[in-house]
């Protein structure tokens, strides 16, 4: 009996970095388990069930008619989020899914947790901002800024902020935790509050999965305001592909029949 297949599935982008980045993402994943079949999806959570957009590719419900079409009966979606990890629902994803089961009887489809935000993603940040700083030809730091999405529900901006402390005990240093959108402080406001307390050396690390708008305007908002480096968003790594296929495992032991 085969296993589930997993289905990696990310909003979908007209930034082609974005697409390039999921994609390198799961090429990890398929090199760390390469008995498993792993297709990329895009959704569109502004769209319909089941619509289709010129630039998104592959999509979604195409996916899926491809799996069936090679025998699949059983998948596991996988959501490319990076949450608190509460167990929210990501938009679109329910709809997206029923419209597929409905499409296709006897289909099985659990959506696993998405990826949340595991600790083990300070290793991944520590290696991209060792890169930035090298890029940088920085030596010296005095302060961080950990730069995400930002929610509009606090407790999710809560779940960063923890983060940030975390890492700001492991290095020794002072970490504010700052916001691309919905909250604040902003990226440039946590830079200067750093600056203002007379601190200099000041980087910015992107706890972003991918390339996009959102990562761009975090990262200029903080070099406007000073910061020495900012690194690139966590992107394709075995850590990143290690928790894809956690989440997958359990998602494929729920369509074990008890």
């Amino acid at each position: 009996m085969a296993a589930p297949a997993l289905v990696a599935l990310a909003h979908a982008s007209r930034d082609s970095r974005t697409t390039k980045a999921v994609a390198a993402l799961v090429d990890e994943v398929r090199s760390q388990r390469p008995d498993l079949r792993v297709e990329r999806a895009f959704l569109d959570a502004d769209s319909p069930a089941g619509s289709t957009a010129r630039w998104v590719r592959p999509e979604f419900q195409a996916v899926v008619d491809r799996l069936v079409k090679a025998g699949h009966d059983e998948v596991v979606v996988v959501p490319l989020v990076l949450s608190d990890g509460s167990g929210s629902e990501v938009p679109g994803v329910a709809d997206a899914v029923h419209a597929a089961t409905a499409r296709h009887p006897g289909l099985q489809v659990r959506v696993s947790a998405d990826l949340g935000l595991e600790a083990c993603f300070l290793e991944v940040l520590d290696e991209r901002l060792r890169e930035a700083l090298r890029s940088s030809r920085i030596r010296e730091l005095d302060a961080l800024v950990l730069a995400a999405a930002g929610s509009t529900d606090p407790l999710a901006n809560q779940s960063v902020a923890r983060l940030a402390r975390l890492w700001g005990t492991h290095h020794r240093l002072p970490v504010t935790a700052a916001y691309a959108g919905s909250a604040p402080p902003a990226t440039g406001e946590a830079v200067r509050a750093f600056r203002a307390e007379g601190r200099r050396h000041i980087a910015v690390a992107s706890l972003f999965l991918t390339p996009g708008v959102l990562t761009d305007r975090a990262c200029e908002l903080a070099v406007e305001a000073g910061a020495v480096a900012v690194s690139a968003p966590l992107g394709a790594h075995p850590e990143i592909a290690r928790v894809v296929l956690a989440r997958y495992a359990v998602g494929a032991v729920e369509l074990v029949p008890v």
